[in-house]
């Protein structure tokens, strides 16, 4: 049985890892890419639209890009969503965002699968939108 190569990528342009895992995981056989749920920081780890669901959902969806340009990929490679949101408050506030933001990056109206759950929390109380993408490389 042939072994999986398993190769952890954390591209220069995407912010660093928050805690202990990679930005995004590239296996072969296989071409997938796993990329870790996005939130709200920027390169620096500042945290972006305290409060406000519509700037972070921006700052997730630029730093999934950034992601996946760093493997080589891009978001006509995403194959699946997972979305989390903080509160049902942060539905409407969101789907407005990716309303907007999601002609540009799918021009083609060809939009990946996704799965929305609202949750109580993420890992700090300022995160209201966390994203993970699976995209299959070219």
């Amino acid at each position: 049985m042939a072994q999986v190569n398993r190769i952890a990528l954390n591209p220069d342009a995407a912010p660093r890892p928050l805690g202990a895992y990679s930005q995004a995981v590239k296996v072969s056989p296989g071409s997938l890419l796993y990329v870790a749920g996005q939130v709200g920081v920027d390169t620096r780890g500042n945290m972006v639209g305290k409060g406000d669901v519509a700037a972070q959902t921006r700052q997730v969806f630029q730093n999934i890009g950034a992601v996946l340009n760093g493997a080589g990929a891009s978001f006509s490679d995403v194959v699946e969503f997972t979305t989390y949101l903080v509160g049902r408050d942060s539905i409407q506030p969101f789907i407005e965002a990716r309303t907007r933001i999601f002609p540009d990056l799918f021009p083609n109206g060809d939009y990946p699968p996704n799965t929305l759950l609202v949750i109580n929390g993420l890992v700090n109380e300022d995160m209201l939108v966390e994203i993970k993408a699976v995209a299959a490389l070219p």
